[in-house]
């Protein structure tokens, strides 16, 4: 019989949303699953906050008091979802409680609170993950197995780019995201670390780095209300505004251990792009193309194919790719971001059942702080940084 696995979630917002579908569906889609996620407890910063997740997510129970929910013996899984500015606490504990943790990206706010973490995690010998949920996309996972074939060689260059304009609009409110007192970085931790984390994932790790950082948007209005809307929040252009101490931009170089070079753009104030993320990649053989707004779609070139049929092809996901058999039945039918979550929720339990720790997990997501503070460091000195 498959075990049932009571799960605590720390935090009701958007992002819990995702998680609570991914734990209601994952069985769905991958049976027999490795586990039962079940929908335990929820915690939010006010009771009435945390009822009204409990209610809306399908959860058992609500709570306020995450110190308490984290150590109930009935609790196997601990999902942080919560700002940045707690998850090196609420993990930390949670590890010392001998809970499997996933934790939403970044990791922490800097490379201290990460470090922290991971020997935490280590100590306890408990599963942890870092929830980068675009590595599980099909597509992605298609790259990296023609990259691990060896299909286009040895990898030469990556480009990734991660734009947004959800905060181009001056009057957007000044959410937690654009403070570095809970955010740690803006547009370099939000978003620049998913970018990051694909290039760790398909080409290997980032050895050094050069980057310009740019704040656009210096003050904004103090947000009227508790909820992170990003994209679809109030705008006020006649309130008290307040200082933005965060980057709204990174541009990178990058330079890779395994050799190859490349380039990592990411901004939150680029108009006209909502969920913008491409990877380009040449290898010595051929070359992959994704961009998640057409995320059923890979498009690949290999240099052995003939003269007359040279160019990119497209290839769409289906059955016979990574995590095809779960998903759905027709190439191209079309997955969407709660897809990647569940995914990703299969991959997390399938570790807790193995006893294998999962990719990226704590040591992962320290590898990728490091990156981020070698760019916010280059972004102030305008020199290149080692990683290490």
């Amino acid at each position: 019989m498959t075990k049932v696995m009571n799960v605590a979630m720390i935090g009701g917002g958007f992002m819990g949303k995702a998680h609570a579908m991914a734990y209601a569906s994952m069985p769905m889609f991958f049976w027999p699953a490795p586990a039962i996620p079940h929908r335990k407890i929820v915690v939010d910063i006010t009771d009435g906050a945390a009822e009204e997740a409990r209610q809306r997510f399908g959860f058992d129970e609500a709570s306020s008091d995450w110190r308490a929910v984290i150590n109930r013996p009935d609790i196997d899984v601990v999902d942080i979802c919560t700002p940045n500015n707690v998850h090196a606490e609420i993990a930390i504990a949670a590890a010392k409680a001998g809970k499997h943790i996933i934790c939403e990206k970044p990791l922490a706010r800097t490379v201290e609170e990460a470090r922290a973490m991971t020997e935490a995690a280590k100590a306890a010998g408990i599963i942890h993950m870092v929830a980068f949920n675009y590595r599980r996309t099909p597509a992605v996972a298609l790259a990296k197995k023609f990259i691990e074939e060896g299909r286009i060689g040895r990898i030469l260059n990556f480009r990734g780019t991660y734009l947004q304009d959800w905060s181009a609009d001056e009057n957007g409110p000044l959410s937690w995201r654009f403070q570095k007192k809970i955010a740690g970085s803006g547009a370099v931790g939000d978003i620049g670390t998913h970018v990051v984390d694909l290039a760790h994932y398909l080409v290997g790790p980032i050895a050094e780095v050069i980057a310009m950082t740019k704040t656009y948007v210096e003050t904004r209005p103090i947000q009227q209300g508790g909820v992170d809307k990003l994209g679809a929040s109030e705008k006020a252009a006649d309130v008290e505004r307040a200082p933005v101490d965060v980057d709204d931009e990174v541009i990178s170089m990058l330079r890779f251990d395994g050799g190859a070079i490349g380039s990592l753009e990411a901004t939150r104030n680029a108009w006209g792009r909502n969920n913008f993320i491409t990877l380009e990649i040449h290898g010595t053989k051929g070359s992959i193309h994704f961009n998640y707004e057409r995320r059923d779609e890979l498009q690949v070139m290999f240099a052995d194919d003939p003269a007359d049929a040279r160019g990119f092809r497209t290839i769409y996901t289906g059955p016979a790719h990574p995590y095809g058999n779960g998903l759905w039945p027709i190439p191209g039918l079309g997955i969407g971001y709660s897809e990647t979550k569940i995914v990703e929720c299969f991959d997390f339990f399938s570790a807790i059942a193995s006893g294998e720790q999962p990719s990226p997990n704590f040591e992962d997501g320290l590898l990728t702080e490091l990156v981020a503070d070698a760019m916010l460091r280059s972004g102030e000195t305008g020199k290149w940084e080692s990683v290490k």
